[in-house]
């Protein structure tokens, strides 16, 4: 069993963005269920899986920042991703 560091960047990034977007669409549920009022349920677990996944997302992307002998290219997409993430975390802790 390989770990996460051995992995390759490209492949890590695309990983971290899958999560990072399926933690925002997940965390849009309930705030699109609010206004438009299709089903009573609570809120609560659901944000908490989307912002975990949020994290999770993050997380990779720091990590494949931190690598060593990483090219620009990679630098930046890994610095775009942290970027979005964590305003879409912010945005999400200020709405719940």
């Amino acid at each position: 069993m390989s770990s996460w560091m051995e992995k390759d960047p490209e492949m890590l990034l695309k990983r971290s963005f899958l999560f990072g977007i399926t933690g925002i669409i997940i965390c849009l549920i309930p705030l699109v269920n609010n206004y438009f009022q299709f089903l009573p349920f609570s809120h609560g677990p659901i944000n908490g899986v989307g912002i975990a996944l949020q994290f999770f997302g993050l997380s990779i992307a720091v990590l494949v920042l931190r690598r060593r002998k990483l090219g620009e290219k990679l630098k930046d997409k890994a610095k775009k991703m942290i970027l979005v993430l964590a305003v879409a975390l912010i945005y999400f802790f200020m709405v719940i």
